[in-house]
């Protein structure tokens, strides 16, 4: 036991110790004046960090270079459905065998939907954004392209998520897929892609869905049971590790690397940013963390 003056200044001088570990470990740097943040070093290739108040930059590394994207494609899919006129969330999409054979063919990430049940296009949307399925996406934009034919339909909706990208004003993004899964002509920059992540933000739905960490869907049978889906997971690490976040999609493949388009709210205030061509999962996330903190570091 320890008594005494002595002992009250061991005692201090721990609770200084704990009390700073914890600031360290929090990354809650904004004690710190804004001129005194040393700006971070990240191993993405691009980087690019804002205040979603107001759009001023908080951090650029190469952001308006135009990189390959990934799966963080899917925030611009995402953002096509959920602006559709009289957007019904409970509609019912049959899932076809097209959608299983796609993502077979390509050995591409999905929600392991099953031929023939009827999912609802909410349903649909957490498929595409926490496990990242590549079949859900599929089906988004089937669903809500314009054509008689499936091809047709899938090349009007990509046209969509091109539209969407001019009337917000980006010239260095190009969608040549409704996944990430492109033919050479999909891309596009830290900065755009932290853009159109800002304008999905502003749907309710899509906040929730890319906040949710877990999701277990029930989907209807052929024969008109109820199937409990195996639960989707979100591949977004950062919700489980730094305090405060709120999204948005992370992104992987052998040109995109690793992505990550990443937000989080502390102390009423929202940074939202992205890491393209990062090197690993971990570092990804790494990358993403560096860049919160100092862009709240930087509004203070």
């Amino acid at each position: 036991m320890i008594t005494g003056i002595k002992g009250t200044r061991i005692r201090k001088a721990a609770a200084v110790a704990v009390s700073s570990g914890a600031l360290l470990a929090t990354g809650a740097l904004t004690a710190a004046p804004a001129q005194a943040v040393t700006v971070p070093s990240i191993v993405a290739k691009g980087g690019y960090a804002m205040n979603n108040a107001n759009g001023a930059s908080l951090y650029t590394k190469a952001a308006d270079t135009r990189l390959s994207t990934g799966s963080t494609t899917k925030i611009m899919t995402a953002k096509v459905v959920l602006a559709q006129s009289n957007l019904n969330l409970d509609a019912k999409v049959t899932i076809q065998k097209a959608y299983s054979d796609y993502v077979v063919k390509n050995n591409a990430s999905q929600a392991h939907l099953i031929v023939g049940d009827k999912v609802t296009v909410r349903q649909l949307l957490y498929g595409l954004m926490l496990p990242s399925g590549c079949d859900a996406a599929y089906a988004l934009a089937d669903k809500y392209g314009s054509g008689s034919t499936r091809t047709a339909r899938v090349t009007n909706f990509i046209g969509k998520m091109n539209t969407a990208a001019k009337n917000l004003g980006l010239k260095n993004t190009h969608f040549d897929s409704f996944d990430g899964i492109g033919n050479g002509n999909n891309y596009s920059t830290p900065r755009d892609l932290t853009k159109i992540a800002s304008s999905a933000m502003k749907s309710s739905t899509f906040r929730t869905v890319v906040k949710t960490k877990h999701y277990t869907a029930k989907t209807i049978t052929k024969t008109g049971s109820t199937r409990t889906m195996k639960t989707w997971d979100n591949t977004n690490g950062l919700l489980s590790s730094y305090s405060g976040t709120i999204g948005v999609k992370t992104g992987s493949g052998p040109e995109a690397k690793y992505c990550l388009v990443f937000a989080a709210t502390r102390n009423g205030k929202t940074v939202i940013g992205t890491v393209l061509a990062s090197s690993s999962i971990p570092q990804r996330e790494a990358d993403a963390k560096k860049l919160l903190t100092y862009g709240f570091a930087k509004l203070g």
